[in-house]
């Protein structure tokens, strides 16, 4: 019955094509007015032929999408061939041989008519689920949406204890008090008072206090060697940090306006679950804050340290506060096989979102991101830190190496080989499309409890530059297979045998919920559809009647919203091929 079929729609559509291929111009259509055959079956009424409007109008009409157009080209000279044999068809008078062509002709057309239809079902399926779901993923308000006019200066918040540090900044907890400070409940609080940001003291603790206040924020306070002291030049220096930033987080002191001529030529980035969200950004005076005389004494100003080398004025970033990296979570928490594998999906859907907005990190590491937990302990995983990223409009992904000046990124150990072992020249280009996915998967050791393998000494270090994948350590048997496939796939060196960070979080997505679908012997598109329209299904119910923070669920519903058929299958491919090898 599917052949009969198959053969019906085929010479519907091969009659078709041979039409327009055989076809001379003129209103007759290269027919005379008796030999001239009425419309084929797969027309309407009244859908008469027409002169061609475009690429692709004659595959337009017939129903046919514009990837046919291969095929009617290389149909072209079997056309010629078989004219005379489907003019003899017509009048009755065709050989044997010739219809046996002309059938054959029309049943292998009518497969591929048939395999790309179900294509187009599973196309558009995909499309309508992803259009449900980029609506329920919409990020719920900032902690500084409702005070747009706030928020923009550093003596509007009160700063706590410092909680981290790195080689361009320092950041410390904060908080905007809901009731402006006066010096009389400043006292009584232990607030310091006067010029500047309110600090506690760092004597005090917040358990010292008789209602300690609560940090949802955190400042970060870039440190200005060499960017001047005007507010325009220092936005422009540290432009990179800006790129995760909001419109609304620049509106404030000096207004977009500045802010635009700054910018330059880079890309604004646009929200994401597992990326940091920049709510407000601001050059202000160098305040003294807690342990800065200890921590960070060389990049003060003089006013403050008389060996200090910093301006006086710099670049402040206000985000939301996290209860830690990626890296202290580690080193207290052993996440299971599965929680781990979760987390690396997270990391995969991040890179995934900058790769689409053509921007690279490109300095991945465990201390650049950072983690809080739900209500059940698991962690959400949110990148930051984009001080050293690649987001110029004009060139994307890929970076011209004219010189050894371009800057290739931040963290020499975790940098992809195709960066690494770049080589500058006239018409050099570093492209930058998977060396963030390179990244997650030597991260991805660290998250299954084991060293890094590019980082520290001695003969377990490898080097980007010179590793063989051979080298690369055995992840342990407690780690799912997929997983451990999926691990050697993202290191390898060559970047165009890796998997995209999209294909490579669909991978992830399918072993962990898909599994009776990779278990059919014959995987369907049909089958595919079903089991995405369940997996809808459940994450609307989860979503509906379940703790919201629920980071599977949260994962499920992303994984839908960047829904792309193309990509689904690949995965669902590459998972089949990794289990039916030895």
């Amino acid at each position: 019955m599917v052949v009969r079929q198959a053969l019906g729609r085929g010479l519907q559509l091969g009659r078709a094509l041979l039409l327009r291929f055989t076809a001379k111009p003129g209103p007759t259509y290269g027919w005379g007015r008796a030999e001239r055959p009425g419309p084929p079956a797969c027309w309407g009424r009244g859908e008469r032929p027409r002169p061609a409007a475009g690429p692709g109008a004659e595959s337009r009409r017939l129903g046919l999408p514009d990837r046919y157009r291969f095929f009617r080209q290389s149909v072209a000279g079997l056309a010629l061939r078989l004219q005379r044999q489907f003019v003899l068809q017509a009048r009755g008078g065709a050989s044997p041989c010739g219809r046996a062509v002309f059938l054959a002709f029309g049943l292998g057309l009518g497969l591929i008519e048939e395999k790309q239809a179900e294509g187009r079902r599973a196309a558009w399926a995909c499309q309508e689920i992803q259009a449900i779901f980029t609506q329920k993923n919409k990020l719920l308000p900032g902690l500084l949406d409702s005070r747009r006019c706030q928020g923009f200066r550093l003596e509007e918040y009160l700063i706590g204890r410092s909680i981290g540090k790195g080689c361009s900044a320092a950041v410390y907890e904060a908080t905007v008090p809901t009731v402006p400070q006066n010096s009389e409940g400043a006292e009584s609080s232990g607030l310091l008072t006067g010029r500047g940001p309110d600090i506690i003291p760092q004597g005090e603790t917040e358990e010292s206090m008789a209602q300690p206040p609560a940090f949802p924020l955190a400042i970060k306070m870039m440190w200005n060697i060499s960017a001047g002291s005007s507010s325009e030049a220092i936005l422009s220096t540290m432009s990179q940090e800006l790129v995760p930033a909001s419109r609304a987080a620049l509106a404030g002191e000096y207004g977009a306006v500045t802010y635009r001529r700054s910018k330059g030529g880079l890309k604004q980035l646009a929200p994401h679950p597992n990326i940091i969200r920049v709510f407000r950004a601001f050059t202000s005076s160098v305040p003294l804050l807690p342990g800065a005389l200890v921590d960070y004494p060389d990049v003060l100003p003089p006013r403050l340290h008389p060996d200090g080398l910093g301006h006086g004025r710099t670049l402040f970033l206000v985000m939301k506060n996290y209860p830690c990296t990626l890296r202290q979570y580690l080193r207290t928490a052993t996440p299971s096989p599965r929680l781990a594998t979760m987390m690396i999906l997270q990391l995969l859907e991040g890179v995934d979102h900058l790769v689409q907005q053509g921007i690279a990190h490109r300095d991945l590491k465990s201390d650049n991101i950072l983690v809080e937990l739900d209500a059940d302990g698991c962690p959400w995983l949110v990148i930051t830190d984009f001080g050293c990223c690649l987001a110029d409009e004009h060139i994307g992904l890929q970076l011209p190496f004219t010189s050894w000046y371009v800057d290739r990124g931040g963290n020499g150990c975790l940098m992809a080989p195709e960066v690494s072992t770049a080589c500058p020249g006239p018409r050099a280009v570093i492209d930058y499309s998977k060396a963030d996915t390179w990244a997650v998967g030597a991260i991805a050791y660290e998250i299954f409890g084991l060293s890094n393998p590019f980082y520290g000494q001695g003969q377990a270090h490898l080097e980007s530059r010179s590793y063989q994948e051979a080298q690369l350590p055995v992840l342990p048997e407690s780690v799912p297979l997929d997983a451990r496939h999926l691990v050697r796939s993202l290191l390898q060196r060559e970047a165009s045998k890796r998997p995209s960070a999209r294909v490579a979080a669909n991978v992830l997505h399918l072993s962990l919920w898909g599994e009776h679908i990779l278990a059919l012997k014959n995987l369907k598109l049909d089958k595919v559809v079903g089991w995405l329209l369940q997996q809808s299904a459940a994450a609307l119910l989860a979503d509906r009647f379940t703790e919201k923070s629920c980071v599977e669920t949260k994962m499920k519903m992303l994984f839908l919203a960047n829904l792309e058929c193309e990509a689904l299958c690949q995965a669902a491919f590459l998972l089949q091929s990794w289990r039916a090898a030895p």
